[in-house]
């Protein structure tokens, strides 16, 4: 490979550290040094362009985590190509739906799944080629060329593709590195699903931005990855879930909090954290930060990682750093208030390129240069902030905004009570009123005069809702976000009295 500059951060590391470990693929045990990646990529990045893969072109793959993956994107990078990681748990007439739209050069599959539509090569096929590949001599990478495609989850209809620029995805990575203490001697675990921002983003650029390293599982599965953060050969120092991992690992028998005195902290985001939740971690030692992101904006909030500030301030998702700009505002788009809620606008250059092949939809998104997050969110007197809701998810009964987060805070311990969600339904007198989904404890039975007789005593009546429905589990994403446009439409709603 012919000698020039760096043209991202691991063909730097691989300058400056070469023999140093960027990555393990924890399921084949294949380690990666600085070297050896740089030079898989520009393996990857030949072979690609054998492929006809070119600037703008679609490169799709439906695989479990890999190292692999990390190696596609990166090459698709260099090369101007769109890494486009699709959800794997979907069924195959979504796959093929979201396939289509994307309308792929290349598509890549796993044989350990069962044969995905449109598939050209297998992941284990293409590790297999890049020996015999020349490594692509490299190019200067433009910062604002997306390289990545992630789909939104559909929580509100159609899935949306989200493009991501290396500017983005660095920008994300610098943020979160400011915020989570990360350095050079930084170890990540990463078992969320590289379909997503957590698990392709947040779990490998910032510890290869600095020269650390990224462990790669296939999955989460809960006594693994206990075993692996509690492991001294290990070394994890950064560990990011999503808020019912965190409990699941709590949940183990073999959960012994002084095995993972080495993390730097758990990190937390994708779905709210309760504060009793992070104060039980805390009391044991465990600092727990929670954090704000989304594929359109990348890391935009993260907590202070001091035990003391965590416990004072459980619930928060803590400030940003000053590469990102923030505003909370009203419906007519005017500042609110410390303490009010309002929609939180995020500027700056983690916010994404814009949506694949829908101006209108990116259009909509932004209002003079701000990003509409659409979450409800307010900041305390301190700067912290604290996510309220989603503002679709917020209904107006008789003229009251309600939140339903507030309300299933609420029941967050309530008796024989597994989980809980509320939506709004139409009402002939109020416009709309709560109806409450309930999922007993396996084994239990609720008593849902009691239940609401409960909220009666902690909320304003009209925030109580008048509707009580029973499930056995929620709908949810494969990022474990409630989908609440689901269970709206599962919903037989009683006629209003």
């Amino acid at each position: 490979m012919a000698t020039s500059s760096p043209v991202d951060s691991v063909a730097l590391q691989a300058r400056l550290c070469p023999e140093r470990l960027a990555a393990v693929d924890l399921a084949s045990g294949a380690r990666f040094s600085y070297a050896a990646l740089d030079l898989d990529v520009a393996r990857c990045a030949t072979l690609l362009c054998a492929r006809g893969c070119g600037v703008g072109e679609r490169v799709v793959a439906v695989a479990k985590n890999h190292v692999a993956q990390l190696i596609l994107h990166l090459a698709c990078a260099r090369i101007g190509a769109i890494y486009t990681p699709l959800n794997v748990r979907l069924a195959l007439p979504e796959l093929a739906a979201l396939i289509a739209r994307a309308r792929p050069r290349l598509t890549i599959g796993d044989e350990r799944i069962a044969q995905r539509p449109g598939e050209d090569i297998t992941l284990r096929e293409l590790l297999l080629c890049l020996p015999a590949c020349a490594p692509r001599a490299p190019a200067p990478i433009d910062p604002d060329r997306p390289s990545l495609m992630l789909f939104t989850s559909g929580t509100t209809g159609q899935p949306k593709g989200v493009l991501l620029s290396e500017r983005n995805i660095s920008e994300t990575a610098l943020n979160f590195t400011m915020l989570a203490r990360v350095g050079r001697d930084s170890v990540f675990l990463g078992d969320a699903p590289m379909f997503h921002t957590i698990g392709l983003i947040s779990n490998t650029r910032p510890s290869l931005l600095l020269g650390g390293a990224c462990l790669i599982s296939e999955a989460f599965e809960p006594a693994v990855t206990l075993a692996r953060l509690a492991d001294p050969a290990l070394c994890v120092s950064h560990y990011f879930c999503v808020p019912q991992m965190a409990a699941a690992l709590r949940a183990l028998p073999s959960y012994e909090p002084h095995k993972l005195s080495g993390l730097t902290a758990l990190f937390t985001g994708g779905a709210p954290h309760p504060a009793a939740a992070i104060r039980a971690f805390v009391r044991e030692g465990i600092p727990v930060a929670d954090g704000f992101g989304m594929s359109e904006v990348g890391c935009v909030f993260g907590m202070p990682l001091e035990l003391a500030t965590i416990d004072q301030k459980a619930g928060a998702v803590g400030f940003s750093t000053p590469r990102v700009s923030t505003r909370i505002v009203d419906e007519a788009g005017v500042d609110c208030p410390v303490g009010t809620p309002g929609e939180l606008l995020v500027r700056g250059d983690t916010v994404f390129a814009g949506y694949y092949e829908s101006p209108e939809d990116t259009a909509a998104a932004f209002c003079e240069g701000w990003f509409r997050t659409g979450d409800i969110v307010r900041v305390d007197d301190a700067g912290f902030h604290y996510v309220v809701d989603r503002k679709k998810d917020m209904f107006i009964s008789g003229g009251e905004n309600v939140y339903p987060a507030e309300i299933e805070a609420c029941l967050l311990g309530y008796p024989d009570l597994a989980e809980a969600a509320v939506v709004g339904v139409p009402d002939e007198r109020w416009g709309e009123v709560g109806h409450l989904v309930v999922v007993p404890l396996p084994g239990k039975a609720l008593d849902t005069t009691r239940l609401l007789a409960h909220l009666n005593e902690r909320l304003a009546r009209y925030k109580v809702p008048r509707f009580v429905t029973q499930l056995s589990a929620l709908p949810r994403t494969s990022t474990g976000k409630v989908q609440k446009r689901a269970i709206r439409a599962a919903l037989v709603v009683p006629a209003a009295t």
